[in-house]
């Protein structure tokens, strides 16, 4: 424990990034509610307040799309240190907005930052990380985006009582401050190891490993010297192969894993994840719940602390379990939501309301659904809530890495911007079918996985090429677990001779790429 301190402080930091997600994702969660902001900014219903609440997705998707060029020429870390800037920008028009375009702008502004971050963040945990806790260590940016969500609905909570436009500017202009603690403390901490061996600053990445593995930063420490030999070969066969990174992202061999990180951040944004903590409020209000701020906030507290078991155990339960069981899970909660609106429900007899669909008189039934919703979080935090972020980072090779990932974020905010600007008129229009609609969705990514996602907990990101070049499909579910068995007993030998005999490693690998075959 003690060697991987520094791995833990560092990541755990670095997550401020998740913070400001978090802080994002609840911005509108209590103002919605607030009489202030329905007359300031003129009642906004349907396509009005998504595209409000879109528009922070909107930038995200040009974060996202930016963030591979900065994060290869400026480093991951300088790249997050210049979304924090942007963010601090965004949130001061936020909070200083004379209007709705002014709201929107600012929105677009902050969220470049979150397109930047969420891309960056947790490629620079994966590669700082070793392979055992790698997913513990990327489990933190979701924990951190569920702590920002709780910590921002608080603020607005307790901002609601107010009676002014304080009751919204004040919450959109602390949002500086985690933005302005992660620029300040990032100066003291490393470069990636990695990013750094790709521009040759070979003494430096030597270095940053033995601070990030030995208590002593010890640079003749055996595993250190196994791991920067990895790197090193990682990278000389990589340039050997001459590829343009863009052109080999769609090639062949590589588009298999760069669809399959994009599938996966498009599947975790129909989970439906959206509509609960977004629009949680209009949501209960017409299941017929009373104090619906208040009673928002559990659903928050409890989506962070289910994040906890998935930082202790994604690594030993792994990552395609962890998504088979989030989608089964929430499937059934949406589908029983659905149902008890369905039958139990009635047009709204108010008017210019932002939900069509009312359940009144049927108590046990509001808080079937409070429940249904509050379990539908939880299973989306334990599961598609982390293993979104840390897959995607780990099956593209280094030469990719930053673009594959920034395309598999840009993906994610392009889903995001459009269930933003969608769901409000879905909530007006389909009404309970939306329920119907996000647990359907949960099945198909359910089959998806089974059929085409493999197993990625404890290998290095260097082994990832053995398990999608020499992995039978999944869904020979049979053959596939043989393969998963043979690959457990490559990463076993790999451990050995990093640690007995470093210069033997190249042997042992080759040796298993022949039975794997």
């Amino acid at each position: 424990m003690t060697r991987l301190l520094n791995v833990y402080t560092i990541s755990a930091f670095a997550a401020l990034g998740g913070a400001l997600f978090g802080f994002e994702i609840a911005s509108m969660s209590v103002v919605l509610g607030t009489d202030q902001y329905k007359q300031f900014y003129g009642n906004p219903l349907g396509a009005r307040q998504g595209a409000i609440t879109s528009a922070m997705a909107a930038g995200s998707l040009i974060g996202a799309l930016g963030s591979s060029f900065l994060g290869d020429v400026l480093s991951r870390k300088v790249a997050i240190q210049l979304g924090a800037v942007i963010w601090c920008i965004g949130a001061t028009l936020q909070a200083a907005s004379t209007g709705v375009g002014m709201l929107i702008v600012g929105r677009i502004v902050a969220g470049v930052c979150i397109g930047l971050t969420s891309a960056l963040v947790p490629i620079y945990q994966s590669e700082i990380a070793p392979r055992k806790i790698r997913g513990r260590v990327v489990s933190l940016q979701h924990f951190a985006i569920t702590c920002g969500i709780l910590v921002q609905y608080f603020i607005q909570y307790g901002c609601s009582f107010l009676d002014s436009q304080a009751v919204f500017r004040v919450p959109w202009a602390l949002q500086t401050v985690p933005a302005i603690i992660l620029f300040t403390g990032l100066f003291w901490f490393p470069r990636s190891p990695r990013w750094l061996a790709s521009k040759d600053r070979w003494d430096e990445a030597l270095r940053v490993l033995a601070f990030l593995r030995t208590p002593n930063s010890d640079i003749n420490d055996p595993l250190v010297l196994a791991e920067y030999k990895e790197i090193e070969e990682q990278i000389r066969i990589e340039r050997e192969d001459e590829s343009n990174s863009y052109r080999e992202m769609f090639g062949k061999k590589m588009r298999k894993r760069v669809f399959l990180a994009m599938a996966i951040q498009v599947w975790s944004q129909l989970t439906g994840i959206n509509l609960l903590l977004y629009f949680i409020v209009y949501i209960l209000e017409s299941a017929g719940i009373s104090h619906t701020l208040l009673v928002s906030s559990i659903q928050y507290i409890l989506f962070a602390v289910a994040t906890i078991p998935s930082i202790l155990w994604t690594d030993q339960w792994g990552r395609r379990l962890s998504m088979l069981v989030g989608a089964l899970s929430m499937a059934f909660w949406l589908y029983l939501i659905g149902g008890l609106f369905a039958h139990f429900g009635a047009p709204n007899p108010v008017q210019n309301q932002a939900y069509t669909w009312v359940i009144i008189g049927h108590p046990a039934v509001s808080h079937c659904i409070q429940a249904s919703s509050y379990l539908t979080a939880a299973s989306f935090a334990m599961s598609w809530g982390p293993v979104s972020w840390m897959y995607p980072p780990e099956i593209v090779p280094l030469r990719i890495r930053a673009k594959a990932v920034a395309l598999s974020t840009a993906t994610n905010w392009a889903i995001n911007f459009i269930l933003g600007f969608a769901i409000p008129p879905m909530l007006r229009r389909i009404r309970w079918r939306i329920f119907i609609v996000f647990g359907s969705f949960n099945i198909a990514a359910f089959i998806y996985v089974w059929m085409y996602a493999p197993e990625t907990k404890q290998r290095t990101l260097e082994e990832m090429d053995e398990i999608f070049e020499h992995e039978k499909p999944l869904w020979r579910s049979f053959r596939g677990r043989r393969q998963i068995d043979k690959l457990d007993a490559l990463a076993n030998d790999i451990e050995r001779a990093k640690t007995q005999h470093p210069e033997h490693l190249e042997t042992k690998v080759a040796n298993h790429r022949g039975s794997a075959r």
